[in-house]
């Protein structure tokens, strides 16, 4: 099973990395991976239990994962697995972590494992979506960091 764990230093508390990386209504505004994201079954914010949509950009097939959140502990944990059965993944979960370091950086830490669909050509589709997600989580990370160490990110009303 494929797993893998990229992490980034951001100059910004665990707090404030924790929500903007689970505000889905400023989500688009820094997530290069993404073409939508947005919470789903009734559910209005981020939290435990809560289920959301992310769908790849159209150069990645725009391959939608429905998750559900089975761990919600602000400001250090989020984790969620997927519900849904979309092209090339037969399970997929992922963990983030957040830590506070000195002089108000924190470190984000993204962990995640799957596995690939159909089971017979796990062995050729599982590496290349590896390479694919560890260089595009890390791209995301270092997006989420240029972000929050702009001037564009504008307080919430």
């Amino acid at each position: 099973m494929p797993h893998g764990e990229v992490s980034q230093i951001i100059n910004a508390p665990a707090a404030v990395v924790f929500d903007l990386m689970h505000d889905y209504d400023r989500r688009l505004a820094w997530d290069t991976l993404l073409s939508a994201a947005y919470l789903t079954d009734g559910f209005t914010k981020a939290a435990l239990g809560a289920t959301c949509v992310c769908v790849g950009r159209s150069s990645l097939l725009r391959i939608p994962l429905k998750t559900k959140y089975v761990a919600f502990e602000r400001p250090r944990l989020a984790a969620v697995k997927m519900v849904n059965r979309p092209l090339l993944f037969g399970t997929w979960a992922a963990s983030i972590r957040h830590e506070n370091l000195p002089a108000g950086q924190s470190r984000i830490t993204y962990t995640w494992t799957f596995t690939a669909r159909p089971r017979w050509l796990a062995w050729l589709i599982e590496p290349i979506l590896q390479r694919i997600f560890r260089r595009e989580t890390a791209r995301r990370l270092d997006a989420l960091k240029q972000f929050l160490e702009s001037d564009r990110l504008q307080p919430v009303a």
